[in-house]
């Protein structure tokens, strides 16, 4: 069965970049470019795990997390920030909103491959 990623970031060129990553490794990819876009598509698309930026328009990822994991139907669906903000406080605020793991950007494409395998099993 093919895992679907929801991806949350205001960055196009890093979104196409990380999409086009993840669909060759076999996954299907929906996007959002900001926080309320990206809650709308989580209801939507129930996605087998979140791909979420932090600094974003409208809500940023650390409102977008929380709210997500507050909605019963989508509590439990895994959350991978992937940010530039490598601050071992923003790191720490990531996981206190309800992210299950912590990428920092500029990042290693095997490490994210990597994580989002681990936090789908």
């Amino acid at each position: 069965m093919v895992k679907k990623i929801l991806l949350v970031d205001d960055e196009k060129d890093l979104v196409d970049t990380i999409q086009i990553l993840l669909e060759a490794k076999g996954y299907s990819v929906v996007s959002a470019h900001d926080g309320l876009a990206g809650l709308e598509k989580a209801k939507k698309e129930k996605p087998d795990l979140i791909l979420l930026d932090v600094m974003m328009p409208n809500l940023n990822g650390y409102q977008l997390c929380r709210e997500i994991k507050k909605d019963p139907n989508l509590k439990n669906t895994p959350i991978v920030m992937l940010t530039a903000k490598a601050q071992e406080s923003d790191r720490f605020w990531g996981i206190e909103s309800g992210a299950d793991d912590y990428v920092t950007k500029p990042f290693d494409s095997l490490n994210l491959l990597e994580t989002i395998k681990n936090n789908l099993k």
